[in-house]
């Protein structure tokens, strides 16, 4: 299958902070844990945020039920969808979770939303988005293929991150690397604190090597959104027209501050 990356609407820069003013970033869909590493003290179970929104200016855009949300753990995968509740989030609808952990491991969640219709970019968007919850002190699993039709499947370790780090991810479609693939990055913005100096800079872009690697280091402790970007080959019928279809594969990693 042929693979078409979208042009970028943003270049690369880096993160200012001070008081901010409206900016135009991406979409991402978006799971958001109350933390990445539950440890023993934390309880037993973790809650979950889902929405799609633009995350550094905090605007929220309708997230319908999604086709599929799910959790992997030791290989298993367990269909998470009828337990959502509805949410409002960042003034749309989105869902939320306490999902319970009882045993050890990293627990893998994952969404499949349906086709959203943005008018702006006369497209449709489905984003394939991820998260990373370690369980009391353990990790193995971090770095299974779960088999989306496209994802980032995590090479440096998706929690436990100090800011400043380097992420690193392979980006697949189809289960295939995705050499050169665009690779959107952005500042989940949840305190409202954050700023940049120029709308350029809300959203890094960066791309992949000839083998689907991309290479990130983070400027500021927080959660970070990367969305793998190509366009599907078939597109999608809208009013009676052929419309296009943006697939993304979208990973939330957090980063902790140091100290």
């Amino acid at each position: 299958m042929s693979q078409h990356p979208r042009p970028s609407r943003l270049a690369a820069a880096t993160l200012a902070l001070a008081l901010s003013t409206g900016a135009a970033g991406a979409h991402y869909g978006m799971i958001i844990p109350t933390t990445p590493m539950l440890g023993q003290k934390d309880g037993r179970s973790v809650g979950l945020t889902l929405s799609f929104s633009h995350p550094f200016e905090l605007d929220g855009m309708v997230l319908e039920m999604p086709e599929a949300f799910s959790v992997t753990h030791e290989g298993e995968t367990t269909d998470l969808t009828g337990d959502l509740v509805e949410a409002t989030v960042m003034g749309q609808p989105g869902y939320t979770l306490d999902y319970p952990i009882a045993r050890p491991g990293t627990y893998v969640f994952a969404m499949t939303p349906q086709p959203y219709w943005e008018p702006a970019d006369d497209a449709f968007i489905t984003h394939y988005t991820k998260t990373y919850v370690s369980a009391f002190g353990e990790d193995e699993g971090w770095d299974i293929e779960l088999g989306l039709k496209t994802e980032i499947v995590p090479i440096s370790k998706p929690f436990g991150l100090w800011a400043g780090n380097v992420f690193q991810g392979t980006v697949l479609f189809d289960g295939a690397p995705s050499p050169f693939a665009e690779v959107e990055v952005e500042f989940y913005n949840e305190e409202g604190t954050a700023t940049v100096p120029s709308e350029l800079m809300v959203t890094q872009t960066i791309k992949a090597d000839e083998e689907g690697i991309f290479t990130y280091a983070t400027p500021a402790a927080g959660w970070w959104g990367f969305a793998a970007l190509t366009t599907a080959e078939e597109p999608m019928m809208f009013e009676g027209e052929e419309k296009d279809h943006e697939l993304g594969a979208v990973i939330w990693v957090r980063f902790e501050e140091w100290g």
